[in-house]
């Protein structure tokens, strides 16, 4: 019995020795894996393949194999069994078939940049043809088109801007090439009358459009306004023509008169009789403002004076606006 009791102390003796083998070789583990957990797995194989693994007595080669690889798999466990390791994973783009369309967007951005920022397709100013009167800064000036994009401009916004600004351009043409050529072709408008009423004086053209004068332009036909001319109502096909300042028939009756004038004398236009002169031999004398049969109001102008100077009348006004009807007064 005694031999029985012995044998179960041995027992109890061996199993608790088991046990606090087991607690110090876990601790082992424990401690050898938290050292382990800041190095790379390949270096933490390395290290268990070069440590030799620890027999206990009585076990057999397959079992020490066995605690070996529980041993190093043991060593890339976390240290607590309730925490993470928790990696840096860095996920490759999968762009596959958008690749193409993300270079199609970035060369596009890249042209857009460079197309709206290089000096080489901004203009510098605009080169002019044709232009007698107006001068080319003038005209760049109303352009306002340096160092703007070429591909931004609109012909046809620039003529119109030129005609709206300058009445003596009677046509204007802009044609844009790359990379920064601007040509601007202009036609301008010919004086015939300096018109002066008042303290000033304007330009007016064959077709009756008004415009500011450009210094001293010899040939033109004086005109001195008592009054305003008549308001014209008549409207041009162009959408860009000014309205004239006078009518083109009273032009036209304007350089008739013109070679008629005698020498010195301006001609005088009143609302009340037309366009005339003062006579040097005493008189005034108008021919009222038609321009188709000014030949045939001087004809009888001529007679009515013959007829007068021989029967000793000396007129005040002499009124030849209808050639049929002519008249004089002796006062005005």
């Amino acid at each position: 019995m005694s031999e029985k009791k012995d044998m179960s102390q041995k027992d109890v003796s061996r199993a608790e020795l088991v046990r606090l083998r087991r607690e110090r070789d876990s601790k082992t583990r424990v401690e050898r894996a938290r050292k382990e957990s800041t190095r790379t797995p390949a270096a933490t194989s390395r290290r268990q393949e070069t440590t030799p693994p620890r027999r206990r007595s009585g076990s057999t080669s397959t079992t020490d194999t066995r605690s070996a690889r529980r041993r190093f798999q043991n060593a890339l466990l976390p240290v607590a069994p309730d925490a993470e390791m928790r990696g840096i994973s860095i996920s490759r783009p999968h762009l596959g078939k958008r690749l193409p369309s993300f270079l199609i967007v970035a060369l596009l951005a890249s042209a857009l940049y460079f197309t709206f920022n290089t000096p080489l397709l901004r203009v510098a100013e605009a080169q002019v043809i044709g232009n007698q009167m107006l001068t080319p800064a003038e005209i760049n000036t109303a352009l306002d088109i340096t160092g703007q994009p070429t591909f931004l401009l609109i012909p046809s916004e620039l003529e119109k801007r030129l005609r709206l600004q300058f009445p003596e351009l009677a046509a204007a043409k802009v044609d844009i090439e790359l990379p920064n050529t601007v040509s601007v072709q202009v036609v301008e408008r010919t004086p015939v009358v300096r018109w002066e009423q008042g303290d000033g004086y304007t330009w007016v053209s064959e077709d009756g459009i008004a415009f500011r004068p450009h210094g001293d332009m010899p040939g033109l036909i004086s005109v001195m306004a008592l009054s305003a001319p008549p308001i014209e109502g008549i409207v041009s096909s162009d959408s860009l023509t000014p309205a004239p300042f006078l009518s083109p028939d009273m032009v036209k009756s304007i350089k008739g008169l013109a070679g008629h004038v005698p020498p010195g004398a301006p001609i005088i236009y009143d609302a009340s009789f037309g366009l005339g002169w003062n006579d040097p031999r005493g008189w005034k004398v108008y021919f009222g403002t038609s321009g188709s049969d000014v030949e045939l109001k001087m004809r009888v102008y001529e007679s009515l004076v013959a007829s007068l100077t021989e029967r000793g009348i000396q007129p005040a006004l002499i009124n030849v606006t209808y050639p049929t009807a002519p008249y004089y007064r002796l006062s005005e």
